[in-house]
């Protein structure tokens, strides 16, 4: 894995755009393809060392995203693989037209890095905040989705994005995010869900910066409620992993979402889709934004005012735990 290696102690220390901009530089090192773009957030996104070790494949288009995605798409068609680094609220809405046009309908393999993603700069407002975004991208053709829980899992997203030969997004968060993986080798594979925490009882499908928390309340479940709850880091939003959720209801029979992200079209609506698709019923929740944009303040307070924090979770838990149902193997009256 080259010079990735990370212990607990100093990744705790390092921007989860940190741990992307080292892996970038570790693959351009051996793939002269790669090349960096940003819009005047060189420093916000932490693509800056990329300028500072490959200055001749760093680009800075200022403060024009639309025309930053269109110039990548165009590299792209001429053999290079593009990182874009921006704000995801830039590279869902602002320069949507150019991400749709230039990018998807040609399905070039532009990687766009999007971070302060959700409410993770929830100081600085709606207008920075990006809870829209995984329902904008999963309903464009060709482009691959993913949001990873920590810096772990983002330098294996990055690793695996170069491989895949159409455009991906991938979400990040503003900056220190909780640590769920001690290494890369946990077994990351874009669209398959990551069980970390065993459960019969029920299932907790989260991502990003979300998985932490759902992990916090399983390991509580257990310890005080005796409640036995699957968590699945649902780390690729698109394709999604539809085994590992079909599973996850005929298991435990209730599943709840979790996501720092509206409830509309995002990780739930994905989930929502696969169980109505399958025929089978359950006991389901989504957590994130109810149909709302959020107020200003900081992460850790938005992620509790909007109950996608480990209390949120472990409250809606429990009410779902009290919900009766017929629990059976017979299917076909659950259609």
């Amino acid at each position: 894995m080259g010079g990735l290696t990370y212990n607990s102690i100093s990744q705790t220390r390092m921007a989860t755009g940190e741990i992307y901009c080292q892996t970038l530089i570790e693959m351009a090192e051996t793939d002269p393809r790669i090349v960096a773009l940003t819009a005047d957030l060189g420093k916000s996104s932490k693509i800056g060392a990329f300028m500072e070790r490959f200055p001749d494949r760093f680009y800075q288009m200022g403060i024009a995203e639309q025309n930053m995605y269109a110039v990548a798409a165009g590299m792209a068609k001429s053999g290079l693989i593009p990182f874009t680094s921006s704000f995801a609220i830039f590279a869902s809405c602002r320069a949507l037209d150019q991400v749709h046009t230039d990018i998807c309908y040609q399905n070039v393999p532009v990687k766009m890095i999007s971070s302060h993603a959700g409410t993770s700069f929830g100081q600085a407002g709606t207008t920075h905040h990006s809870t829209e975004d995984i329902a904008i991208m999963r309903s464009l053709a060709n482009l691959t989705v993913i949001c990873p829980a920590d810096g772990m899992e983002t330098a294996n997203a990055v690793r695996a994005a170069v491989e895949i030969p159409g455009p991906v997004y991938i979400r990040i968060n503003r900056g220190y995010d909780q640590q769920v993986y001690e290494d890369l080798d946990y077994g990351f594979e874009v669209g398959k869900a990551v069980e970390l925490h065993p459960g019969s009882d029920l299932t907790i499908i989260a991502m990003g910066s979300t998985v932490f928390q759902a992990l916090q309340a399983a390991r509580e479940l257990d310890a005080v409620d005796k409640i036995k709850a699957r968590v699945l880091d649902m780390h690729t939003v698109k394709p999604i992993d539809r085994e590992a959720i079909i599973k996850a209801v005929h298991d435990t029979r209730r599943v709840v979402t979790v996501e720092d992200h509206t409830v509309i079209g995002g990780l739930g609506g994905a989930v929502a889709e696969v169980i109505a698709e399958s025929g089978m019923g359950c006991a389901f929740r989504r957590l994130g934004l109810q149909d709302c944009f959020s107020p200003i303040g900081l992460h850790e307070d938005l992620m509790s005012y909007h109950g996608i924090d480990t209390n949120g979770i472990l409250k809606s838990v429990r009410e779902l735990m009290q919900l009766d149902f017929e629990e059976d193997e017979d299917w076909a009256d659950e259609v």
